[in-house]
């Protein structure tokens, strides 16, 4: 279904106040712009931003690109005969190899990754989305499993794989910022990957496995 011209303009106005956000937290930090500059700098009303963002940290950290179900939903999209670290190893690859900005290898990410570890309530919300992350893994591995309450190994397959994409984003995040190019990080995070996945064990491979 095509896109409609109602929903064009809302996208293009959604993106042009996010763009013009994140160009001006990068030139003056976070914490000295307020919504009413973003407005008047994208040329729309204070009311109409906060249509698009609902607090000041969702024009950084958008819902649909930082979500809490970001590992969940990985595993809750595999393919049959995929096992949950089979899903996250494999979508981990996909976003390193594309330089997708979900894993921070967008050209120009440096600069807002300086921007977002210098302002407070940005790093708190990105710890607090790491814990989270881990915590609905936990709970999707659960109803995958049917594993009974108390069995310890659902959060503990969860806390491995969240490890696992803290760790991937943790070095992306430090190279970016020291400059490097995304192609460059892109091929060493791969070969990171790989040596994460070939020390893991066969029961950690082999769990929750999606049935044909």
């Amino acid at each position: 279904m095509s896109e409609g011209l109602r929903e064009r303009k809302k996208r293009q106005t959604r993106q042009r106040v996010s763009d013009v956000a994140l160009g001006l937290f990068v030139a003056r930090g976070f914490d000295n712009v307020t919504i009413a500059e973003i407005a008047a700098a994208a040329e729309v009303s204070v009311n109409t931003v906060y249509n698009y963002f609902h607090t000041k940290e969702d024009l950084v950290l958008p819902p649909e690109e930082a979500s809490p179900q970001r590992l969940a939903d990985m595993v809750r999209g595999r393919e049959p005969g995929q096992s949950a670290a089979d899903a996250v190893l494999a979508r981990l690859r996909q976003e390193v190899s594309g330089h997708e900005r979900k894993v921070g290898l967008s050209e120009g990410f440096g600069r807002v990754l300086e921007m977002m570890r210098a302002a407070p309530t940005l790093t708190a919300r990105l710890e607090r989305l790491a814990h989270q992350m881990t915590a609905e893994l936990a709970d999707r591995l659960v109803q995958e499993t049917g594993a009974e309450s108390g069995d310890p190994v659902p959060q503990a397959v969860a806390w491995q794989l969240g490890s696992l994409h803290s760790m991937v984003l943790s070095e992306i995040g430090r190279r970016t910022t020291a400059g490097e190019r995304p192609d460059v990080i892109a091929t060493d995070v791969l070969k990171l990957i790989d040596a994460a996945e070939g020390l893991m064990g066969e029961r950690l491979l082999g769990y929750a496995v999606r049935e044909g």
